[in-house]
């Protein structure tokens, strides 16, 4: 089995049923599976028609449309490997993302075109751009629409999601047709059954976390409903409207979708499953998520490397248990993954039951290695086929899970990973810098948000105002407006270091968070 083969089975069974529900402004498009279907095959024939083989990685940068579900489809009957490009990303981590996977082409919404412009002539792999322009739809009616039905292995490569980098370089993670329908399996596990025209909200990208639900829901003869942005009231009025019975959202977005004062007293009896993740989330926001759209609320644990690994739904989740706190853990293993807490200083050693240490996971959804990069996959897959996390937990005697602090420097922001070594970076190019530190502080917005302190040689000769201002700016620049730092401050004190010169983030982060029974920010 492939997903190639499962989605064109899916089209064939629900032909006239609605896969795709597209609301753009005051226009909404419906598309039933066949019509979807045979766009998806449209747009694989004109992959291949530009010489594309099965395996060629092919880059994406778009919001949730029409042209996205087409491109979705198109890539796996062509056999091609999709590449999303990350809309808020900057113009150099689209760069580093196409040339480090050798994308032989492009496919971009038209408003971002310029972006791929820009950088084409750095990328000597990339051959072919194709716009989605005023002309889109002529020319996708005019590709053939006889399957191509080229081969594909189980193990061949299906998409390569990118997360952060630890030198501000993000890592590509591939999944093969067998783990991405492993992980959208483990997804669905401890939902209800999804039934034939049941929805699905994508209001966040489906290049994201919302993206891991997309293929299950089309294999179950369900409804995709596309959104290209989020507004609460607007968000709301759709989830009623459209009677939304599965989501994907993170924790701020929750909040939002909570504290929106039309969310009360809605029609909310199609709802099923809110599914929470991409970042922790604060008991208040649970709670009064449950309280707005009721017994409907699903929390999952992983990582782009892995997941999931860990869920709960909400009888679990906001249930008493005897020795287990359920409200501030992330759930418990799922049947078709091992959890494990290994030594922080030795990743061969577990330690038992009620130890503080570094989260290794395992599952079939994920992956194999970092692609093209041996010696990050060397720090992070142990001897044993173990994800090693980076978080720091500890598991009770029920088997909860409990997040507790993380092993490295990652800021969580929104659901968005923020290496500090990629603005440190960025910041220390500004000419009033001497040396800077980045480090996560709480957020009621974004649950964490990067704190810069920078060391400047007088604190008497400039605006501190305007100059952290200017040191923003640089940061949504050159990384994208969400790494930007939420707090910039300034000293002429050194930066406290380890023996060996190390700067140590830890010692300026520990005053933001001493009140904290957990070192990670939940909204």
């Amino acid at each position: 089995m492939n997903v190639r083969s499962l989605m064109r089975q899916a089209a064939q069974l629900n032909a006239q049923r609605t896969a795709i529900i597209h609301i753009d402004g005051d226009v909404t498009h419906r598309l039933t599976f066949a019509e979807a279907w045979t766009r998806g095959i449209r747009m694989s024939n004109a992959l291949l028609e530009l010489g594309l083989r099965p395996g060629d990685r092919v880059g994406v940068l778009e919001d949730n449309s029409l042209g996205a579900q087409d491109f979705f489809a198109g890539a796996a009957a062509a056999g091609v490997v999709r590449v999303p490009l990350y809309a808020r990303n900057s113009i150099d981590s689209h760069q580093h993302m196409l040339s480090h996977t050798n994308c032989r082409a492009v496919v971009v919404a038209e408003h971002y075109a310029n972006e791929i412009e820009a950088i084409r002539d750095a990328l000597p792999d990339l051959t072919h751009v194709i716009v989605r322009d005023a002309n889109y739809e002529t020319w996708l009616a005019s590709q053939s629409a006889i399957d191509p039905d080229v081969p594909i292995d189980p193990d061949d490569w299906y998409i390569i999601r990118h997360t952060g980098g630890t030198t501000g370089k993000s890592k590509g993670v591939a999944y093969s047709h067998r783990s991405w329908l492993a992980a959208g399996r483990d997804w669905f596990y401890n939902f209800p059954p999804m039934e034939a025209e049941d929805r699905c909200l994508h209001v966040g990208p489906i290049s994201h976390g919302s993206g891991y639900l997309y293929t299950p829901t089309w294999l179950s003869g369900g409804t995709n409903v596309l959104l290209d942005h989020f507004d609460p009231a607007e968000t709301i009025d759709i989830m009623e409207r459209e009677r939304i019975g599965y989501m994907f959202a993170v924790p701020a977005m929750l909040n939002a979708l909570a504290r929106e004062p039309s969310a009360r007293g809605r029609d909310w009896s199609a709802l099923r499953v809110l599914q929470i993740g991409g970042s922790p989330i604060a008991d208040e926001t649970a709670l009064l998520g449950r309280e707005v759209f009721g017994n409907v609320l699903y929390q999952g644990y992983g990582q782009t490397e892995a997941v999931p690994v860990c869920m709960m739904g909400p009888d679990e989740w906001f249930s008493e248990v005897p020795g287990s706190n359920p409200l501030r853990s992330t759930g418990r293993a799922l049947p078709f993954a091992l959890l494990d807490i290994r030594d922080p200083e030795d990743a061969k050693v577990s330690l038992p039951i009620g130890s503080e240490g570094e989260i290794a996971i395992r599952c079939d959804g994920q992956m194999t290695g970092f692609w093209n990069n041996p010696e990050a996959t060397a720090e992070r897959l142990t001897d044993d086929g173990f994800v090693l996390t980076g978080d720091i937990g500890r598991l009770d005697e029920n088997g909860y899970l409990y997040v507790l602090d993380r092993k490295d420097d990652m800021i969580i922001s929104g659901g968005y990973n923020i290496w500090p070594a990629e603005l440190e970076n960025v910041i220390a190019d500004h000419p009033r810098v001497i040396e800077v530190a980045v480090f996560a502080v709480p957020d009621e917005r974004w649950g964490e948000t990067p704190s810069a302190v920078c060391v400047v040689a007088s604190l008497d000769d400039f605006n501190e105002s305007e100059v952290a201002e200017e040191i923003r700016r640089m940061c949504g620049e050159r990384l994208g407006s969400y790494k930007k730092p939420g707090v910039v401050t300034f000293t002429t004190e050194p930066l406290p270091k380890s023996p060996v010169g190390k700067v140590q983030r830890r010692t300026l982060r520990e005053p933001f968070w001493s009140s904290h029974e957990r070192r990670v920010g939940g909204i």
